[in-house]
This record gives structure tokens, sequence and C-alpha cells, in this order.
């Protein structure tokens, strides 16, 4: 997954989830004009951030347009959780016949049927995607600039260091050890595909109405010392009662865990589905996830070198969509 050596700069864009359309805007919108089969721009490469898959109606045409432009070497891309569930729930247990590393629960089951659907279940497409997202890279250290999908945590790439390839990116026996809750594999896979959590009381209910004991946390700023500040509710969030989620108090919270980003290597990151105008999460680092997955804009940061981000250099499509969300 080499860029090109003469580009310019990279145009790291958000989470797709099958919003084929979208993309096609966003791409012309930065100037890629259509070649062959192949999306590319005269001096710059995309970066894509993951989750090409679920929830949108066009899964297979996101998946092939971003694929060609890989192949083609005119993109980038790492590896997120739609995809790593993907693989999972078609991979066997070899511990327990009959069953799979990511449960076929009913829950589950909801989340990824639209991939299941779209590209049919044991076809050749759906096997051919699945050899292709085990290729994917787990992180990606250009050296003046580093992508990931949730969570950039040196001590989680430390963990899988051992199990992944040459490319960073899964091997079978990754994708089994990460499958077990507990095992340092899945705290690490955890940790970089969807990123840190932190206890909250009470619960609130997610978007599927399943209770949530544990909210994210936002890894991304040094300044958060308490739970107020570090855990992120949904503004529509309510208690399992129904109630309007609650103010959490300013308790104190331990960040020596956690990690936050400290470095001056501009980072990008998706996952966090975040609304309203594009803004930066901080000096060296943001997000791009705007929630396209759920009618809100597919966003993009057209990075050109500068150590301190700014919100000038976003650039987001003007139609949303109908999509319905089905998950994290």
């Amino acid at each position: 997954m080499t860029p090109p050596h003469d580009s310019e700069g990279y145009d790291i864009i958000g989470d797709v989830h099958g919003h084929a359309d979208e993309l096609v805007e966003l791409l012309h919108l930065m100037d890629y004009r259509l070649d062959g089969d192949v999306w590319r721009h005269r001096t710059r490469t995309a970066v894509f951030v993951g989750d090409l898959i679920d929830s949108g109606p066009a899964q297979v045409e996101t998946v092939r347009v971003v694929k060609a432009m890989v192949d083609a070497a005119s993109a980038l891309i790492v590896l997120a959780n739609h995809e790593f569930n993907a693989i999972a729930w078609h991979s066997p247990d070899p511990d327990h016949a009959g069953e799979y590393l990511r449960p076929h629960t009913v829950k589950n089951k909801r989340q990824h049927r639209d991939f299941l659907d779209q590209f049919g279940e044991d076809s050749a497409a759906h096997h051919e995607a699945l050899a292709w997202f085990m290729t994917l890279p787990l992180w990606l250290d250009l050296g003046d600039l580093r992508v990931v999908h949730a969570c950039w945590d040196p001590a989680a790439m430390a963990a899988v260091a051992d199990l992944v390839d040459s490319a960073d990116s899964l091997t079978p026996g990754l994708v089994e050890a990460a499958s077990r809750k507990g095992s340092p594999e899945y705290d690490a896979i955890e940790h970089l595909l969807k990123g840190p959590e932190i206890d909250i009381d009470p619960a609130f209910l997610d978007s599927r109405e399943n209770p949530r004991s544990r909210a994210r946390f936002r890894w991304w700023d040094p300044a958060v010392d308490t739970l107020r500040a570090a855990a992120v509710i949904p503004d529509d969030a309510t208690t399992v009662g129904g109630d309007p989620y609650p103010v959490l108090p300013d308790t104190p919270i331990d960040r020596a865990p956690l990690a936050p980003y400290r470095d001056e290597i501009p980072l990008f990151y998706g996952h966090y589905w975040e609304t309203g105008t594009p803004d930066v999460s901080g000096p060296h680092s943001a997000c791009v996830d705007y929630s396209a997955g759920n009618g809100g804009p597919l966003v993009a940061y057209r990075w050109s070198g500068e150590s301190v981000l700014t919100n000038t250099n976003f650039v987001a499509t003007n139609t949303g969509n109908d999509a319905t969300r089905t998950g994290d």
C-alpha cells in the first residue's frame, strides 16, 4: 500500500458505510477523476479510515470503488471494526463446533444483515471482500502522518505485534485471539478499532435500545480529567427507564492507563459519529467521521504537510442520506 512518490498530500476520508454516491460526490469535490475504473487525483492520495460497510444501500459498489483505488495506489486504507466483525462472523470457532468467532446472535446479525444481503452470504463476492479485508493494515504510520480507525494506542499495537503480518494487518491467529473476550489481543483490537471506554452509572440506551454501562472515552484530549468531560454520551441519550440522561458528576479519573495523544505528528481517525460542523479535536488530531452512515455528510480532511491542523481543510458533501444506523 505504497502511495505515489510524487503525492503532494493526503485526503483522509471518513466512514463511508455503504454510501457510494456520497463517496463519488466527495471525490468530485476534491478533484478526483475517473480513469478507467479508478478514481485518481493528479497529485494527491486518498486515505480511508475504514468502515466501508454496514448500514448503507451500496456496500458492494463502495468496496469496489475503494479497492480499485487501493490496488492502483491512488488510495490507502486502514481496517475498522465493521470489517473485523465481518471477518469474525464468517470465521468458524475452532474450539466450538458449529459456532463462529463472532456469535450469530440476533443482535449481531441485525447489525450485519445488510452487508450479508447485498454481497450474498457465502457468494464469491462475499469471500473476495473478506479476503481483501484481511489484508488491510490496522494502522498507518507514514512518518509525518498517522491514521487509525478509532484510537492510536502504542500499547495495543505492541500487544498484537507478534500476530500481525508484515503489513500490520490481520492473520487468522490474531482474528481468533482477538475474538476471545478478556485476552490481551481482544483488548488491543477493541482499543484500535472501537476505542477505549469508561464505566458510567446509570446506563444509557444506544441507538438500538441496548443498555450500555460503558461510554466511549475522549482519549484524544489530554486535558480531560473528570468523568463528565471524558465520557462520550449521545445528546439524545436516555436512561434504561426512558428518562433524559443526567449530567455525569465531575468525578476525577485516572488518565494513566488511557494514554492521551500528546505527539505532534498529525493523527486522523473515524468511528465516533460526530455531528455538526467539522472541527479538529486538537492541534494535532482530527476525527473525519461525521455520521455519513446515519444521514450526515461524508467528510474528508485535506492534509498537505501542516503539523498544526485547521478546520479550513475539511471538505464535506452537501447531501445527507436516509440511512439507518446499524451499530458501532
